[in-house]
């Protein structure tokens, strides 16, 4: 065994850094393509340091953007195939409903995603979800193939198929230095690994990795408060356990979307959170002095009074998330402008979760040189102006 005081020192096809769900099924791609892969991960997992952490996120084929909805019966299909390799149940079908003002741009665009037939009106919908509460001038629709991941789960079911198809793991290692050069280096506190390919999926922290390579992403972390409400009687039809996500878009009260889950991770407390938060930085998320102002939970409030009046109308419990945005909240998924062999994924901007089985293949194949399976001319570095610094 080597000594604690001599750095590791290894050389792979691939390294990947991060091992959020994005970087886990990146390593996971490669390594069912026989690519020996080392996954780093600067946290001990499990760990809720990050974006990818928590028992459950939304799963949909209703999406405002094409590019997405395209994307999800690939996602679909790739969930199941972990299923099978994982032995282990990673989603439940619960359906989602779909509100917002008729006539709202990403309402209509919803629609076309799923088709005119899925609209609902006031009579289906009291069916589906009693427990929610439309307003005059609005509509919703129902989506079928809605449900629940079970995010942790998840996580390490991808994980630990990574490993039995020979991949490596190290958690504890934060990266000091990258080195770019037909065979990477990558420096971390406790080794020095190459590759001649190299995937950064860190998350909030990606920006700070890209920049001594003389990259500016435009990434925006922001501090997600994540709220549960309590049912005023447990064990309603349609609001709790057993009731459908949903996802509110295009209101005035709530311009960037609220979405919801049933009561699957504390008994009798309903998952209702915004769809934005307060700009953070990843290593200060925890240093919000008392008695700060938590807009984003007034916001859920009015909603939750208005909407879902099953619910009490201040949150039972309240934690923490990190969202990392781009300025239009399309992902990242490209190449250094200047390192062809470093490959990018970013910027997930809350909705990337659903999606990683999708992106960790489009990452891979990028690193591989492949022709991707789903264009990625959207997630263009390019896009954004200015981003390619000083050379190094």
């Amino acid at each position: 065994m080597t000594a604690p005081s001599q750095p590791q020192q290894a050389t792979y096809d691939a390294i990947v850094i991060g091992a959020g769900i994005q970087g886990s099924f990146a390593a996971y791609h490669l390594a069912q393509r026989h690519r020996a892969t080392l996954l780093l991960e600067q946290f001990i997992l499990p760990h809720s340091r990050g974006s990818s952490h928590g028992q459950s996120r939304i799963t949909r084929t209703a999406y405002p953007r094409l590019t997405y909805a395209r994307m999800m019966p690939d996602s679909f299909r790739l969930w199941q195939r972990l299923e099978a390799e994982a032995g282990t149940s990673l989603y439940r079908r619960t359906g989602l409903v779909v509100l917002g003002p008729a006539g709202d741009p990403e309402m209509e665009d919803c629609r076309r995603s799923l088709g005119a037939d899925h609209v609902l009106d006031a009579a289906m919908l009291a069916q589906r979800f009693p427990g929610l509460r439309l307003h005059a001038g609005e509509v919703a629709m129902w989506d079928g193939t809605g449900g629940v991941l079970f995010a942790d789960r998840a996580l390490r079911a991808v994980q630990d198929v990574f490993r039995r198809h020979g991949g490596t793991l190290r958690d504890g290692e934060k990266v000091l230095r990258i080195e770019p050069g037909a065979v990477l280096t990558v420096t971390t506190t406790a080794g020095v690994y190459r590759a001649p390919r190299l995937i950064i999926a860190a998350g909030a922290w990606t920006g700070a990795l890209v920049a001594p390579l003389g990259l500016r992403l435009p990434l925006q972390p922001l501090r997600i408060d994540v709220c549960y409400w309590r049912e005023k009687e447990p064990g309603v039809p349609g609001i709790g356990r057993v009731g459908p996500c949903f996802m509110a878009l295009g209101l005035s009260r709530a311009p960037h979307g609220v979405y919801g889950l049933p009561a699957l991770e504390y008994p009798g407390l309903v998952k209702v959170c915004y769809h934005h938060g307060s700009p953070t930085d990843p290593e200060e998320r925890d240093r919000v002095p008392p008695g700060t102002p938590r807009p984003d939970v007034a916001v859920l409030s009015s909603f939750i009074s208005s909407y879902l009046p099953g619910l009490e109308p201040q949150p039972a419990v309240v934690e923490t998330c990190l969202y990392t945005n781009t300025p239009d909240e399309d992902f990242i998924l490209d190449r250094h402008p200047k390192f062809s062999n470093i490959i990018i994924g970013a910027g997930f901007s809350g909705h990337g979760f659903k999606l990683a089985p999708v992106v960790g293949k489009l990452l891979c194949e990028l690193s591989l040189g492949e022709e991707p399976s789903h264009s990625t001319a959207p997630f263009a570095i390019t896009r954004f102006p200015g981003v390619l610094q000083a050379a190094l």
